[in-house]
């Protein structure tokens, strides 16, 4: 008993021991971050729709009751989003799984044997009993008492990798939300463009009809005929020629939401307004609104645990063991107390020699840490590229766009000048097929550059993180 009273003593000692953490303490890294945004001049007005910025619900601002409802597709039928949550379930099982290594291991394993002597063993007791049976219900306790901080550390390490996962989550939601957008868009400009040169084709036909008419008069050539069926033709394969990239973009869009293309189509229509004023908030805050940033940070507190981890293996491992149950030749005395036995132990075991084994382990640790740090460093540095360039873009689109406004106003009048004078015999339909090739191609610029501002505005609002911030992450 004094044996086993010093032993549980012993025991006890090491829980209490159980709060020495091996391993450097976290420290988020340091990032330079500029104090405002390059882009000059910027007044961006708090508008009423970047509530829903803030709710995470962006496409909103765009007040465009269809792309909402493809959004809200998106979001319960993603599968790329599904996948990414199936991850985080995952990881957050994976932290249950470590932290069971804090409790001690209890097992039983009852069995029965039946047992016959032989009469030619040495030392033979011929007392009549040459068979008995043994019957025996053991259990047995092991635990290993965290000394040195190993659980911990692996469970932070667990912990931080599922946050990481979390905001992984929060990651795909907003790349893939953005993604439908900008398909969605492309597709509305599809629609404007194809709206332009069906517009364009009637104009080219009664054109085509003029032409055939001067000709039958004498009053024009066979060549303007051949031109103006020429402009026409070619308009029309432009418009044909535009149902492929929007097939294309409904396609996509289809898959987004989890739908099978061949049973998803979306109505056309034309783009409608420019986009609205996005507020990007000071720069500062990008390093707690960008769901990859928060993922990236989390994976250097992961990283920095296991170099915690990879250090206690320089200190001896502690396990203390326990057994005990009951034994009895008859199944109806095994659980009486002259049936129960025990036995208490405690052992440590340190590696004296492994070839340089444990340093090699802890610098790969520390250099997994420090790849960790440059990619959070990179990461952070990519995102306020990202920002800084589609508030460049949407900066110098705009202001494309009004002085492609003049030119399209400038080919239109060229080409009623054009028009007029071709009426009047002063020219040949040349100079009207160059001018209508003019306008055609100003007006199709005009839409694209609009197109370009949408995507522009969402990228801008993917950039900023689309209302994501830091604090959904959970704590675990």
């Amino acid at each position: 008993m004094r044996h086993a009273k010093f032993l549980f003593a012993a025991s006890l000692a090491a829980v209490a021991l159980d709060g020495c953490t091996v391993g450097p303490k976290y420290v988020r890294p340091a990032v330079t971050t500029p104090v405002a945004y390059k882009e000059p001049g910027q007044e961006w007005k708090v508008a009423a729709p970047s509530d829903a910025i803030s709710k995470g619900t962006w496409w909103e601002i765009y007040q465009d009751p269809q792309l909402d409802a493809l959004e809200d597709q998106l979001t319960a039928a993603n599968q790329n989003l599904k996948a990414a949550e199936d991850q985080f379930a995952a990881a957050r099982a994976a932290i249950a799984s470590v932290r069971a290594e804090y409790y001690p291991n209890l097992s039983v394993s009852p069995s029965v044997a039946g047992y016959g002597q032989s009469q030619n063993k040495a030392l033979y007791a011929n007392n009549g009993n040459q068979t008995y049976a043994d019957y025996q219900i053991p259990f047995d306790v092991s635990y290993e008492p965290d000394l040195w901080g190993r659980v911990r550390q692996s469970v932070e390490s667990a912990r931080t990798q599922a946050q990481a996962s979390a905001a992984d989550v929060a990651n795909v939601a907003l790349s893939m939300h953005a993604e439908l957008a900008l398909d969605y868009f492309d597709l509305r400009s599809m629609d404007s463009q194809a709206k332009l040169l069906q517009s364009t084709v009637e104009s080219y036909t009664e054109a085509l009809h003029l032409t055939q008419d001067l000709y039958n008069g004498g009053l024009a050539s066979a060549v303007d005929v051949a031109q103006a069926q020429t402009q026409l033709e070619t308009t029309r394969a432009q418009a044909v020629d535009v149902e492929v990239e929007r097939a294309a973009d409904e396609h996509a869009i289809a898959v987004l939401v989890g739908q099978p293309a061949s049973t998803f189509s979306i109505p056309p229509s034309p783009l409608g307004a420019p986009p609205p004023a996005i507020p990007p908030g000071m720069p500062s805050d990008l390093l707690e609104r960008r769901p990859d940033i928060a993922a990236s940070e989390r994976v250097v507190a992961s990283e920095n645990a296991l170099m915690g981890v990879a250090r206690t293996a320089f200190f001896p491992d502690v396990l203390i063991g326990a057994a005990g149950g009951f034994d009895s030749a008859k199944i109806t005395t095994l659980l009486e107390g002259p049936a129960g036995f025990w036995s208490l132990a405690g052992t440590a075991a340190e590696t004296i020699f492994e070839g340089g084994a444990r340093h090699a382990a802890v610098r790969e640790a520390q250099a997994n840490y420090d790849q960790s740090v440059d990619n959070y460093r990179e990461t952070v540095l990519t995102a306020f590229q990202e920002v800084e360039d589609n508030l460049a873009a949407l900066r110098i689109l705009e202001n494309e766009a009004t002085i492609q406004q003049g030119a399209v106003a400038a080919a239109q009048h060229s080409l009623s000048l054009s028009e007029t004078r071709y009426r009047g015999g002063v020219t040949n339909y040349l100079e009207v097929t160059t001018a209508q090739s003019a306008a055609l191609a100003d007006e199709r610029t005009a839409v694209d550059i609009l197109a370009r501002r949408m995507a522009a505005s969402v990228l801008l609002v993917k950039a900023i993180g689309g209302g994501w911030n830091v604090s959904q992450i959970p704590h675990l």
